[in-house]
């Protein structure tokens, strides 16, 4: 149930939040919300693989 409701959360990250690896962003220089976002879709990549 948990790994089914992060993989729908995850297509949902894909649709509507920014990818930074595609736009090859240095996360040294990121901001706070860009290193938020980024921890978010980790996170939940994270769970929906798990």
């Amino acid at each position: 149930m948990q790994k089914h409701f992060f993989s729908v959360i995850a297509k949902l990250n894909k649709v509507i939040l920014p990818s930074f690896t595609k736009k090859r962003l240095d996360l040294a220089k990121a901001s706070k919300l860009q290193l938020l976002i980024f921890g978010w879709r980790l996170y939940v990549t994270k769970k929906a693989l798990g």
